[in-house]
């Protein structure tokens, strides 16, 4: 489910938009909500995203025996061929010089009753590299 929700949200920050993807699917509404408003900031800068993220993601932790069922993702996050481009000229936008192009994300994930796995909280460290 992991892959699965990387997939759409890859798909959101291409168009700077939820619409059009499965994210529902994949997050809850409060993971679902921190995705949206960061993609409004990129939609009111004139912002989306190109070509594809690199993702190392192992299982850190797998509590299941908890009601409901918890695991923890930690991810070491390629954005080496990974684009910022401005929509009103087609430009390349350079990442900040002080984010490393590798960086360490956590993610929460919760199984619902109907036996899928859904993101609870994703969380990015990019001044953390890995």
């Amino acid at each position: 489910m992991y892959d699965l929700m990387w997939m759409e949200r890859e798909k959101a920050y291409r168009g700077a938009s939820v619409d059009g993807t499965d994210l529902k699917r994949y997050m809850t509404p409060d993971a679902l909500s921190a995705l949206e408003a960061d993609l409004l900031s990129m939609h009111e800068e004139n912002t989306v995203m190109r070509g594809a993220l690199g993702h190392e993601p192992v299982v850190s932790t797998l509590a299941a025996d908890e009601r409901p069922p918890t695991a923890t993702v930690k991810d070491c996050v390629d954005r080496a061929r990974w684009q910022t481009l401005d929509t009103t000229t087609g430009w390349r936008i350079p990442a900040p010089a002080d984010q490393p192009s590798r960086y360490v994300a956590t993610t929460r994930m919760e199984r619902g009753d109907g036996k899928r796995w859904t993101v609870t909280e994703y969380t990015a460290n990019r001044k953390r590299s890995c």
